[in-house]
Formats: C-alpha cells, structure tokens, sequence
C-alpha cells in the first residue's frame, strides 16, 4: 500500500513563491485520491518548482517514517512506496560512511544512498519499490520503479512540467480531467489482456517499465535502464540433489527477512 504524488517544474516554469497556496493545493489533491492506499499519514512538501506528497500505510518505524523525507541540510527529499528488504545491511554500510540516521525506517536508507551513490544508489537495493528522489541542488526529480515491476509510477510530461503517482488518478488528478483514450494501449490491451509500459490507456499518459528510471533535469529529461538481467554462462548439469540443496538455499535466503510494505 501507500501511495506517492507530485509534480515539478523545468527550470523556465518554475512557480513563483506566490504560487505556493495553488501548488499545496494541487499536490494535496492528487493525494486525496489515493487516500485508500495510506490511511495513516499525509505529508507534502512544496518548494519553487517541485511538489511531492505522500499518502502512508504505516508498517515500518511508525513515529519517524513519516514522508516526504530529507537529509538533514534538506537538500535530497524522498517520497517512497515499497520496502527495501535489505536496509538494515545498506544502513550498517551507510554509517560506516559516516552518514548519520535520525530513523529506524528504510526510507532513510534511500535519502543517504542517495547522497553517497547519486542514482546508482538504485544499483544497491533489494526490495520493490516505486519513488521519487528530489535534489535539490542540481534541480532534478528522479522517479525509478523495482527491477521486478511490483510498484508502478505514472508519469504526465506537458508545456514543461511532470506530473507523477503510483496511481493512474493522481495523475488525472492534476490534470484536471481525463484525456482521449490511446488507441495503441487500447489495441494491446484487446491483444494480451493488459497494457505494457510504456503505454497507458489515456494518451500522453505513461508508465516506468520494470528496472527503468526517468530524469528530469536541466529543463530536459529522459528515460533509462538502471536495471539488467546480468548475462550468465551456461549452467552445467547437476544431479537432482544438487538441484534440491540450491533451490532450498535460495528459497531460505529470500524468506530470511518478513515482508512488510512501508
């Protein structure tokens, strides 16, 4: 569950300060649709440019996980759905680097992985997941879902703006009303019984494919891979109690940690 929503600005629309109100207002209601998916929290945070908001299902660190959250200079901002399952070791890592934690949620794992690795901070997680990271030094917004396409992340690019959520109506939300139908998705859709990414059934609204990312920076953006299926060498045979012994131990070391969504 939970649920993330904003917008933000190339730098040549950025909204003046007199637009706060509208942009609060704005992000607020995007969340207001996707309320179902967090019933426990809401948090937005509006600067020049960006909105981002957060709708939260509380799982993990119920006092200090609330979102959007920052570093502590307020500089990299992060709204988040999903859970990193491996953040107690990335945490243990991160320390070590002399990062310094105020919470015990795995969203904060992600704020100062960003701050170590830039976006390949995506590289290092095992979990599912889909965000958005906010810098707001060099002005850009990145939104990246999970390798395995467990979380979505909806996009609208328009007259220099982006509008995002984990939802198709937050998207529809901000913009004010529901554009015509794709008929490319609408004939995919007949074809396999669903609509794969990039394609979504409202025209110029889009979807991240599983292990992509999108970066919007310099009054630009553009889509990539962070993510690949490493290339393996053939498997030699094994006999069927070497098979067993292996898929034993993997079955044991993806079902070490509980999985809980944040």
């Amino acid at each position: 569950m939970c649920g993330i929503a904003g917008f933000a600005d190339t730098p040549d629309r950025t909204r003046a300060g007199s637009r706060r109100d509208a942009d609060l207002a704005l992000v607020h209601g995007m969340c207001s649709v996707i309320r179902h998916r967090g019933p426990d929290d809401e948090g937005i945070r509006v600067e020049p440019g960006v909105g981002l908001g957060m709708r939260r299902l509380s799982i993990i660190d119920l006092a200090g996980g609330h979102q959007p959250m920052s570093d502590p200079d307020g500089l990299v901002w992060v709204v988040f759905n999903g859970e990193i399952f491996n953040f107690p070791e990335l945490r243990t890592e991160l320390l070590a680097c002399g990062h310094h934690f105020r919470t015990n949620s795995d969203t904060e794992v992600l704020v100062h992985g960003y701050r170590q690795w830039g976006v390949d901070v995506l590289q290092h997680l095992n979990g599912m997941f889909g965000l958005a990271i906010w810098d707001a030094t060099r002005r850009r917004l990145v939104l990246a879902r999970d390798a395995a396409g467990i979380k979505p992340v909806y996009y609208h690019v328009e007259d220099g703006t982006v509008v995002f959520g984990l939802e198709l109506r937050a998207v529809l939300a901000a913009r004010g009303g529901r554009p015509p139908l794709d008929a490319t998705a609408l004939n995919l859709l007949l074809r396999f019984r669903y609509v794969p990414a990039p394609w979504t059934v409202y025209e110029g609204v889009r979807k991240l494919a599983p292990g992509e990312m999108a970066v919007f920076e310099n009054g630009g953006w553009a889509l990539k891979r962070w993510y690949r299926l490493p290339a393996q060498e053939g498997t030699p045979e094994i006999r069927d109690d070497e098979a067993i012994e292996e898929l034993d131990a993997l079955y044991r070391r993806a079902l070490k940690r509980p999985r809980t969504a944040t």
